[in-house]
């Protein structure tokens, strides 16, 4: 094509990047609001002599470009992408869970399959729904305009990330909870209060105590002269009695919402709101303070924790590999669903973040600095945090720092706070401060998952406002999620959590790279990307897109079913009816696959269904960059290359 090899474009300012051209599009008074559909001129610095060339192209299908978003927003700056990417990919996933999981599964040895897993499945699916978000300016579902049988995908995912927002709140509201109590002294977690006396022990550290605390995963066991009763840690008693007042069971029901967690949940859910209130006009401005604060927050707790006696051996600890580990399946399924759950890739957000990025941005050097930052993050948060618990550990007179742990909900609502409260000096200065980063890391990643939900409204409602469909999205939020407040709340997380997310987000991955590696074709994906970025994804890219992420996800999706057990909230079995409910979740959302398939069949055009299906394949019409000028340069590099 000629000029393809200009070294410069006209438009946006954007800096200039070899192999790309642009069209200078005056405004076409004969059809406002479409600038320069009819009379298109053409600006190149030809390769011979540098002249200008005006064309007056012929436009043989006008209803094949698009009509330009001028109500789309953009973000204000680049960086402004990448710091929304940063705070949504760097939350409780890096915090809360890897050290645990990296614990589980090898310490140190972990951290080996983890990197591979993000060179062979993180880094290219990020980049992918980066490069693929950006081209064609649309959200998660409409994005499916590339392969339209294929669109189910990104209804499935949206289906997953609501089930996700509607108790991503909730732990906000327990994190506001422990933050707004770390202001009292003691901390409240600290002492035993007098109900419990038979059967608790206090969390606080005491000098000249006659009692050996043994901790385990399960309990803190007492060794008392004269008997050994079996007792529980004070701070496990506050989450459980106090914040969550939680039931036994479910089986006569769930109970009423918590007051106090419901007016900390309408609290989450107004900060969400004030922050997408613009779009991301006004996330973009927030983005550097939900993506730079929680290090500020992080690197003081580090330096903190590495003063503290123990701290050491437990940073050793958590560094220490354990190389037998490495064979075991369940160390590599565990290292590749904390890339899904770190990286939030294959949950439509990065494809909606990216959308908003102006045509020529580098995704290329983005997708590198996150992924990047977000496996710093993870071991960063993991010598912090086993810094800490070395520290409970000597405190306790534990030789084994792995046994001072608790999983689940526990690992931030009682072993944290558990051995904050042993800290000598300012205990309620480190509370406020963990819990002040949690919140933060949290509503980071609510916010992306949030503007996801928000990016499909407007995309099939252009006319709906931004604080209409947050305003919507934040009601709905909390009637919703006062479910998660009640005494029975956390049976009813894990149940959603488990059927609604992490059960169907493999499986829709997958679909998702076969749509756009296969179906879209790994090729005409990399055309496209030459056309936005002017270079070609090099064979590693390729490879990964094509033929080594899919197989190593199917691999993983195999060992999943193989290896299925029955759901249990630590020890309780789920009735029938939660188990139906749990299914028919799942159900729903793997439906959207065939339902929408079969829908986009219907739509098509074609005289025949053999017809019909082999066009319902193929890109729509209007598939491309979103604006008009762009568009008829995209379609004239398509066709001549």
């Amino acid at each position: 094509m000629e000029g393809r090899d200009n070294n410069g474009f006209i438009g946006d300012g954007s800096p200039s990047i070899a192999g790309q051209f642009r069209w200078n599009t005056p405004a076409n008074p004969s059809r406002p609001g479409v600038p320069g559909v009819t009379s298109i001129h053409l600006t190149d610095v030809e390769l011979t002599g540098g002249k200008t060339v005006n064309v007056e192209p012929i436009i043989p299908n006008r209803s094949a470009i698009p009509e330009p978003a001028a109500d789309r927003d953009q973000w204000g700056k680049g960086v402004e992408f990448l710091m929304s990417c940063i705070a949504m990919s760097v939350g409780l996933g890096n915090v809360w869970r890897f050290p645990f999981v990296a614990l589980e599964n090898g310490g140190g040895a972990f951290v080996i399959p983890y990197i591979i897993v993000l060179l062979l499945v993180g880094k290219p699916v990020y980049y992918m729904e980066m490069i693929i978000g950006q081209f064609s300016s649309r959200g998660s579902v409409k994005v499916y305009d590339m392969a339209p049988i294929m669109r189910g995908v990104g209804f499935g995912q949206l289906f997953s990330v609501c089930c996700l927002i509607t108790y991503y709140s909730s732990l906000m509201a327990l994190i506001s909870r422990y933050m707004v109590d770390s202001f009292w002294n003691p901390l409240p977690w600290a002492y035993c209060r007098p109900e419990w006396l038979s059967n608790c022990i206090d969390s606080e550290a005491k000098t000249g105590a006659t009692t050996t605390t043994t901790f385990t995963n399960d309990t803190i066991v007492s060794t008392n002269i004269g008997s050994v009763p079996t007792v529980q840690s004070s701070s496990e008693l506050y989450f459980n009695k106090v914040v969550l007042k939680e039931l036994d069971g479910i089986d006569d029901g769930i109970g009423m919402p918590d007051v106090r967690l419901t007016l900390f949940l309408i609290l989450s859910w107004s900060l969400v709101l004030l922050t997408l209130i613009k779009g991301v006009k006004s996330s973009g401005k927030a983005s550097y303070f939900l993506a730079l604060f929680p290090y500020v927050v992080m690197t003081v707790l580090l330096i903190r924790a590495c003063t503290l006696p123990g701290a050491i051996d437990g940073i050793v600890y958590f560094l220490k590999p354990q190389w037998d580990k490495i064979y075991d399946p369940k160390v590599w399924y565990a290292a590749v669903t904390q890339c899904f759950f770190s990286l939030s890739i294959c949950f439509g957000n990065i494809i909606m973040y990216s959308s908003y990025n102006k045509f020529r941005h580098n995704v290329y050097r983005d997708a590198t600095i996150v992924t990047s930052i977000d496996t710093f993050t993870s071991l960063l948060a993991g010598c912090t945090i086993f810094g800490i618990l070395g520290h409970l550990a000597h405190v306790t007179g534990k030789a084994d720092v792995g046994t001072v742990v608790k999983s689940d909900a526990g690992l931030a609502f009682i072993s944290y706070p558990e051995a904050i409260a042993k800290f000598e000096v300012l205990p309620q200065a480190f509370s406020v401060l963990f819990f002040l980063m949690l919140f933060v890391l949290g509503i980071g990643s609510n916010v992306a998952m949030t503007s996801c939900v928000m990016t499909v409204i407007k995309d099939q409602f252009p006319r709906v406002r931004n604080w209409q469909a947050a305003t919507i999205i934040a009601v709905c939020g909390v009637l919703l999620g006062s479910i998660y407040v009640t005494p029975g709340g956390q049976y009813i997380l894990k149940l959603v959590d488990y059927y609604g997310a992490s059960s169907i987000a493999l499986v829709l991955a997958i679909a998702e790279l076969i749509a756009i590696g296969w179906v879209y074709g790994v090729d005409r994906l990399c055309k496209d990307t030459e056309f936005m970025l002017g270079h070609r994804p090099s064979l590693y890219w390729r490879l990964c897109w094509r033929w080594i992420t899919p197989l190593l996800m199917f691999v993983i999706l195999i060992y999943n079913l193989v290896t299925l057990e029955p759901l249990m909230y630590k020890q309780y079995v789920y009735p029938t009816i939660a188990y139906d409910i749990g299914w028919c979740i799942f159900a729903f959302g793997l439906m959207q696959l065939p339902i929408w398939g079969i829908y986009a069949i219907y739509k098509q055009s074609g005289k025949t269904l053999t017809e019909k299906i082999r066009n319902s394949f193929k890109p729509t019409a209007a598939w491309g960059p979103i604006d008009p000028a762009t568009h008829y340069e995209y379609k004239k590099f398509i066709d001549e290359d």
